[in-house]
């Protein structure tokens, strides 16, 4: 064979590399994009098709609406009182929860101590309340922890007990969201309030 045939059979041989080489390229490339379109499609960003994912939190209850999470009532049927709302205040309807057991504990760089009972509202479905129910343990606990943090000054005037108020609806809706994925208590109420 003569040099000018072994460089005509080199050359189709590089050729052939260069194609390969871009050919798999391609093929990375391709398979990079569907990976990329794949999660996208699982992250929800593409390809949904104009469905939404269904909001399952607790929804607002209007009044006179029925609540179809209500928790059984205690009363026999038909035995309770009929439900009237006046015409002025908030649309929605709003339903308490009260704590069965009174709160005691110590107050912040104090010897003083503080015993309260507490009713939490909401104007959220009956989910609610089944959850401060299911999680009252928790929410006893982050109340004392709130209580024992606070200042003895605070207890004395009413813009403490109203900071107060406050930290303790924060409280329960963090123990709320962090078991059921929402809080939904709007505000926390002393029913009784002894400072000794």
């Amino acid at each position: 064979m003569s040099k000018d045939n072994k460089k005509t059979e080199a050359a189709p041989k590089k050729g052939g590399k260069g194609m390969m080489v871009k050919a798999l390229a391609a093929l990375g490339l391709l398979g990079a994009g569907g990976g990329g379109v794949f999660g996208a499609m699982q992250a929800g960003l593409i390809g949904s098709h104009g469905e939404e994912k269904e909001d399952n939190s607790p929804k607002l209850i209007r009044k006179g609406e029925e609540d179809p999470f209500a928790p059984p009532s205690s009363e026999k049927e038909g035995a309770g009182e009929a439900n009237v709302y006046g015409d002025g205040g908030s649309e929605y309807r709003t339903v308490y929860y009260s704590f069965a057991e009174d709160f005691t504990s110590n107050l912040k760089n104090s010897d003083g101590l503080v015993q309260i009972s507490l009713a939490a509202s909401t104007q959220r479905d009956g989910r609610v309340l089944i959850w401060l129910k299911k999680h009252e343990l928790a929410i006893r606990s982050a109340i004392l922890t709130t209580l024992a943090d606070t200042p003895e000054a605070d207890i004395y005037s009413v813009d403490g007990k109203t900071r107060l108020q406050t930290r303790l609806t924060k409280a329960i809706n963090t123990e709320l969201t962090k078991r059921e994925g929402f809080g939904g208590v709007d505000a926390v109420y002393f029913r009784s309030f002894i400072v000794q």
